[in-house]
């Protein structure tokens, strides 16, 4: 339940990760940082804030980049989706299971994973505990994340599958009191 402050979420997906051609989804692997130019736009953008990041380790460099000498508060219910038995596959590789419309994408399971329905529901949970909290937050996560954010905001699991999240964008949401969401930019790229 949401709070009666109004809160300002900047989801910042992670650097381009190192995957070396694999699906890498819950495979911690390294980022590829871009230079303190970029990194210093994306900073003055978000400005300063309390900084929430998922375990993984391109998340924890990207926020170590971001914000020196500030220590994130880790949260496991921010990986990425659990692709299962595609983990650390060539992308080449990965099954073709065609295109479908977006509710059933949304429910869609790689075998041994979890479907990106399944991951709105871990993450909608931390979201609106952090829309509680006012002021400003970071939350340096993954891609699937960021989708989860948007599919809170807009109250529909399968519309966050719409949009496009590249490496180290900032997508922006407002929580305002009795519950409501506003998006306030998507997918804002610095580089």
């Amino acid at each position: 339940m949401l709070a009666d402050v109004t809160t300002e979420l900047w989801l910042i997906r992670h650097a381009p990760a190192v995957h070396e051609g694999r699906l890498a989804g819950r495979r911690d692997v390294p980022c590829d940082l871009p230079g303190e130019e970029v990194l210093a736009k994306v900073r003055a953008a978000v400005g300063m804030a309390s900084v929430i990041c998922s375990p993984a380790l391109r998340c924890q460099q990207t926020a170590a980049a971001l914000w020196p000498g500030v220590e994130p508060q880790l949260d496991p219910r921010l990986w990425e989706q659990d692709f299962g038995a595609w983990e650390n596959r060539p992308f080449e590789t990965l099954p073709d299971i065609g295109l479908m419309p977006l509710g059933e994408l949304a429910t869609h399971r790689p075998p041994g994973g979890e479907s990106y329905a399944e991951q709105c529901a871990r993450v909608a949970p931390v979201l609106r505990d952090l829309a509680g909290q006012g002021g400003r937050i970071a939350v340096v996560a993954h891609a699937g994340v960021v989708r989860a954010g948007l599919s809170l905001a807009l109250g529909s699991v399968p519309a966050g599958l719409a949009f496009q999240v590249a490496p180290l964008s900032v997508t922006r949401m407002i929580a305002v009191p009795g519950g409501l969401w506003s998006i306030a930019g998507v997918n804002r790229v610095f580089g």
